[in-house]
């Protein structure tokens, strides 16, 4: 059976875990760690990268430096993980929930302004597939109403946005806050693991403190202090050098994984692009592409689920989404009773296709002309 994915190993993560065992340090922020934040710091121009055990740790930072609470209001699209809304629950917010455009999965900018009440504290955005969201009209509304943004960038890794003025910026570092994911779906993995990304420079004192469990254990080590303490609240969100030794092996290999996955996404869009039966990924002139995923859009459900059955009776696994959050059995009857249609209209529709460094161009071509003959 053609898988929907498949992890990719470069050949070098053994030999980086065995490292990391010999240093006789594998609890965490060790040498792996540094050197994986160090690079993408200096690769993407996050002020500030912290390595974090999940996407869904670093969100959790996020809404702790958010300072969000009980009752604010956070603004978040529907169509994404559970992640993305749990994170600020978890701190006691109302979540306002935001529609997609009706041509792509992202957040609709222009529906946000609406949303936003003397409660609102944050706008959490979700580049979608890696494609990025339009950060300057959300980040003009930010400023007018004085919000938090927040990057939902956890299919985003190498993925850019163009403003206006010809600025090209690396998604994850144009909000206040991003989180990452580098789950074996995605482009770069470390098995589990995760990233949060500090630009705002106030955030990142009180981040070091917070993901060393509410100590100021970083500033010890680097000889700030002469003993460290308990000063704020915190959790053991670091990962192991295990996960970061892992995670180096892949960012060593991060230009040929990126170029090996385009080129499956352009073959499969090369090959679908003038199938009538279903739309494909829309790139917006702001985004780039960083092959993250590749997904078709089906006219209704029933096509779809028509679909996924017969691509898997022909021995390939093809997959849909996620469930609009607004319709959750937990977050239901905390909804406000707005119909997100355009968010339910992917959750019915949308397929994601096998995608993986390993897929061979004789596979996906099978795939392709199943997809245009069936």
């Amino acid at each position: 059976m053609t898988p929907f994915n498949k992890p990719y190993l470069t050949g070098k993560e053994t030999k980086y875990i065995e490292e990391a065992v010999a240093t006789g340090k594998i609890s965490g922020n060790g040498v792996f760690t540094q050197k994986c934040q160090q690079f993408f710091e200096e690769q993407y121009g996050f002020k500030k990268a912290l390595l974090t055990t999940s996407c869904t740790d670093a969100l959790e930072m996020a809404a702790i430096l958010a300072g969000i609470e009980k009752d604010d209001e956070v603004i978040i699209p529907s169509y994404t993980f559970v992640s993305t809304a749990l994170a600020f629950v978890r701190q006691g917010a109302k979540i306002v929930f935001a529609d997609s455009y009706s041509d792509n999965p992202n957040i609709d900018a222009n529906k946000i302004e609406e949303l936003i009440t003397t409660k609102t504290k944050a706008i959490v955005v979700v580049h979608y597939a890696g494609v990025s969201c339009d950060m300057e009209k959300i980040l003009e509304i930010a400023k007018k109403y004085n919000l938090i943004v927040i990057e939902d960038a956890a299919q985003a890794i190498d993925s850019f946005y163009t403003f206006s003025n010809g600025e090209k910026k690396a998604l994850g570092s144009i909000g206040d806050l991003a989180a990452f994911s580098f789950h074996e779906t995605k482009n770069i993995i470390s098995g589990e693991g995760g990233m949060l990304a500090i630009n705002n420079e106030k955030f990142i004192d009180r981040a070091e403190i917070i993901w060393e469990k509410g100590t100021n254990r970083s500033s010890f080590f680097r000889g700030e202090v002469n003993k460290y303490g308990w000063v704020d609240t915190g959790s053991s969100f670091l990962p192991s050098e295990i996960i970061s030794a892992f995670l180096w092996a892949q960012l060593e290999n991060l230009e040929d994984i990126q170029n090996k996955r385009k080129s499956i996404w352009d073959r499969y869009y090369e090959g679908l692009k003038d199938n009538p039966n279903f739309s494909l990924p829309k790139i917006p002139d702001f985004a780039t592409n960083n092959a993250h995923m590749f997904y078709l859009v089906f006219k209704n459900l029933e096509d779809r689920m028509r679909m996924i059955k017969k691509l898997k009776e022909n021995d390939i696994l093809a997959v849909f989404h996620y469930l609009s959050l607004h319709k959750s059995d937990f977050y239901n009857e905390k909804h406000d009773g707005r119909i997100l249609k355009n968010s339910d209209h992917f959750e019915d529709c949308l397929l994601r296709l096998p995608f993986y460094y390993e897929l061979q161009e004789e596979e996906q071509r099978k795939i392709i002309e199943f997809l245009n003959t069936f």
